[in-house]
């Protein structure tokens, strides 16, 4: 089986636990955690080939997106407890399928001819428009739009993947190398309480 196909598969069931997790701590019922971890799971990459018109959609051309969601809902049905203090705030799912997601994005915007600039643009959506469909679904702030470094995680990852992808190093280790920096910069912003700056006041007084 391909190395990235099993990332992609990782990721889905990182991001369906995600959110199954938020969906039973908001006290839903199982149809409704499994609607929001099938929403977080594959919202993104479903909003990404809807974009560039690529068809099948991920999930309907190939059912194992399917069967590791159901898979995550069970898991987080049966062992929820024993996954919360994994992180309570989901931090470690949300970073494992940003990281992998972002560059599948990518990857696929490439294939598809697109812009580097816009294939990057087409990652960031796959890693982060599930998320934001979970938490508004669920009625909360999306973390995009908050306080944490999401999508500027992301886009360092993204860059990193452009940038390598001109040297001759074999494409999984390009792969590893830029989502181990999406993780990175996701654990310095976090331990360290970094933010971008948000607008306050102008050149001219307060707004």
């Amino acid at each position: 089986m391909d190395f990235i196909y099993v990332l992609d598969i990782l990721g889905t069931f990182a991001f369906a636990i995600s959110g199954a997790l938020v969906a039973s701590d908001q006290k839903f019922d199982l149809f409704g955690v499994a609607i929001i971890a099938f929403v977080t799971a594959v919202g993104g990459g479903m909003l990404r080939d809807v974009l560039i018109d690529a068809h099948p959609i991920n999930w309907i051309g190939d059912l194992n997106y399917l069967w590791t969601i159901l898979i995550a809902v069970l898991v987080t049905f049966l062992f929820k407890s024993k996954i919360l203090p994994i992180y309570k705030t989901h931090f470690l799912f949300d970073t494992v399928g940003i990281s992998v997601f972002t560059l599948l994005g990518l990857q696929k915007g490439l294939n598809f001819d697109l812009h580097p600039v816009v294939a990057l643009i087409m990652g960031m959506i796959s890693a982060v428009f599930g998320g934001v469909l979970r938490d508004v679904l669920t009625n909360k702030i999306p973390l995009i739009f908050e306080k944490e470094i999401y999508a500027s995680a992301c886009l360092a990852g993204g860059i990193t993947y452009l940038v390598l992808s001109y040297f001759k190093i074999p494409e999984d280790f390009i792969f590893i190398i830029s989502a181990s920096v999406i993780v990175t910069v996701r654990l310095i912003a976090v331990k360290f309480h970094l933010q971008l700056p948000k607008i306050k006041d102008d050149l001219f007084g307060k707004s």
